[in-house]
């Protein structure tokens, strides 16, 4: 069977041409809701651009009740007063105010120059044909730093492209970043566009975003035209907003009413019924019968969760990993609880090492003093704050030591990034220096890593291959170590990966980022068959975008070179096209950082 990422690519050629040509639009995207709520809604009509008149202000408004000359508030008779409404023109409901409206072909938070993508990083590409590449992307990506590259793009405030309706754009990106793991960078993207420029797209993107962010609140504002795109869902979402709104009696007949129609699992009434009564703040007792549930899906996670409620520790662990990278965001849980959905988030890319260090220092503070001592929050505490180095580097090598999986170890090494930088360069150190020096990169600390280029030359030949492998491909300019045909020979006569996987990706990169000529790679590439010169599709798309200087596209079609969550699936002839293209629109650091990560992790 071919690997995922293969599947994909085979088919690319096909799309070679449509970045720059307009295709034909895409269904809606797949319902995240339980299975009962999968029936076939209408097709979203597509929405004009067309501004919809305002209404204006009726000329007379309701007069103010004045004191009479006696002092007294004159009393209006209440029929009379109801009978004068009923004659008037209808008051308009509140407008957003015209300054306060925001462009939504501007929809995103960063700002794309200071991100180095360019004002237009998707250039003249045919907005439709990039739709089809996010919909169809395999995720979660097997680098995270292609990932972290990916969700910087999706959130840059820049304008689209000019074939897709702006608020579509930006459903279009929020459903690929919520698929990512990303519920934080999703409900930016929603809320960056005013509510009464929604899509149906967007609807059902705002309705994913706030189950994402476990925030039932959230889906209030587009309850009123939920019933078009998502029909099965919105009488329990009616019902949730009309107890926010203390309307607890209506809300409870709403959801008997669900539930006597029988349409919906049992579980799936039951927690919008709990949501209903924490919100109205009543005595309802609601009873969550978890044991007949098999799986965990977007409408239970983000009710559960907004309640308070953990959903079954086999649920999180057969739910998708994107799903646990949710529940390690969510404010309804404490630090320990979220620890090991933390280390998947940051494993994935959705958390910083920052972020990860503030969760374990919030269950160190947690933590009753007497437990402290076998918990990783204790190492993690003598990594930073040891007596000496001896003390820091082994709590440093218990922490990696207790990794149970290759993604475990990736979220050891991010969360351990800053403290290897107190670690000083020295090639006595060489059996921890390959973990210091990934550390270091996973932290994106490319600055501190190459100051172990000078004790590379110092080291046996296995840490040396590995310390200078990452070093070759992912130091800054002029601070790599010394790069040629021989020591390349070196690295490749010893390396042990299957299909010399570890020489492949060296290789090109090297080439890729313009660190050895065209002449060496094709000399190292047909002695070592490393499959580098090949074309496809997909490196003519690749390519034609890089020419064009499409900043955007060249990210968009990396990640999809990137799919799937293992690395060894990647190659070499993917990945020096896409650190080439990166390279010349202005990319190189996350080019460096895929690298480094890629060596890393083979």
């Amino acid at each position: 069977m071919l690997p995922r990422t293969k599947k994909w690519l085979i088919g690319s050629a096909a799309l070679a041409a449509v970045l720059a040509l307009p295709v034909v639009a895409q269904d809606r995207p797949e319902s995240l809701l339980p299975p009962d709520f999968n029936q076939p809604a209408p097709t979203p009509q597509a929405q004009t651009n067309e501004v919809q008149p305002r209404v204006q202000p009726p000329s007379q408004q309701p007069q103010s009740q004045q004191p009479s000359e006696s002092g007294a508030v004159e009393i209006v008779d209440l029929v009379e007063a109801l009978e004068e409404m009923t004659q008037r023109e209808p008051v308009p409901q509140v407008e957003y105010p015209a300054g306060a409206r925001r462009d939504p072909r501007l929809a995103g938070t960063l700002d794309p120059v200071a991100s180095g993508f360019g004002y237009r990083p998707w250039g003249a590409a045919s907005g439709k044909s990039l739709q089809i590449l996010m919909r169809r992307m395999d995720t979660p990506l097997a680098s995270r730093w292609s990932h972290i590259g990916l969700r910087n793009l999706l959130l840059a405030k820049a304008p689209g492209p000019l074939d897709v309706h702006p608020a579509d754009w930006a459903a279009e990106r929020s459903w690929l970043l919520l698929r990512m793991g990303e519920a934080d960078a999703g409900r930016l993207l929603v809320a960056s566009v005013d509510t009464d420029q929604f899509t149906p797209k967007m609807r059902q993107m705002a309705l994913q975003s706030a189950l994402a962010n476990s925030d039932p609140a959230a889906m209030c504002p587009i309850e009123p035209g939920l019933s078009k795109v998502e029909p099965r869902v919105a009488p329990l979402v009616t019902a949730i907003c009309a107890s926010l709104a203390g309307e607890s009696e209506r809300a409870a007949a709403d959801i008997e009413a669900a539930r006597r129609r029988g349409r919906l699992s049992a579980i799936d009434v039951a927690l919008a019924d709990k949501v209903v009564g924490a919100a109205a703040e009543t005595s309802r007792a609601v009873t969550i019968e978890w044991d007949p549930v098999e799986d965990l899906n977007s409408w239970r996670f983000g009710l559960a969760t907004a309640t308070g409620m953990m959903p079954p520790e086999r649920l999180i662990n057969s739910a998708s990993i994107q799903t646990q990278a949710w529940l390690a965001r969510s404010p309804m849980f404490s630090a320990t609880q979220k620890l090991p959905m933390a280390r998947t988030a940051a494993a994935l890319g959705v958390l910083s090492g920052q972020s990860l260090l503030d969760l374990y220092t919030a269950a160190f503070d947690a933590t009753d003093p007497d437990a402290l001592g076998g918990t990783d929050a204790w190492q993690l505490r003598l990594a930073y704050v040891g007596a000496d180095l001896d003390a820091r580097l082994s709590a440093m090598r218990t922490i990696w030591g207790n990794s149970q999986s290759p993604r475990d170890r990736l979220a050891t090494q991010v969360l351990l990034s800053r403290a290897a930088r107190r670690v000083p360069a020295n090639a006595d150190l060489q059996s921890d220096a390959p973990d210091i020096v990934a550390s270091l990169f996973a932290g994106g600390f490319d600055r501190e890593a190459a100051r172990w280029s000078g004790a590379v030359g110092d080291m046996d030949d296995e840490p040396a291959d590995a310390v200078w492998g990452m070093l070759a491909v992912g130091a800054p300019d002029g601070r790599t170590p010394g790069i040629d045909v021989s020591r390349i020979e070196e690295f490749a006569d010893r390396d042990e990966s299957e299909n010399s996987l570890r020489t492949a990706i060296l290789v090109a990169g090297l080439a890729g980022l313009g660190r050895i000529d065209g002449d060496a790679a094709g000399q190292l590439n047909r002695k070592y068959k490393l499959g580098l010169g090949g074309k496809t599709g997909w490196t003519e798309m690749i390519d034609g975008a890089m020419r064009r200087r499409q900043t955007g596209s060249v990210i968009l079609l990396t990640a999809s070179a990137l799919q799937g969550t293992d690395i060894s699936n990647i190659r070499g002839v993917y990945l020096y096209h896409a650190v080439t293209a990166l390279r010349r629109t202005g990319q190189e650091y996350l080019a460096r950082m895929i690298l480094a990560e890629a060596l890393a992790r083979t």
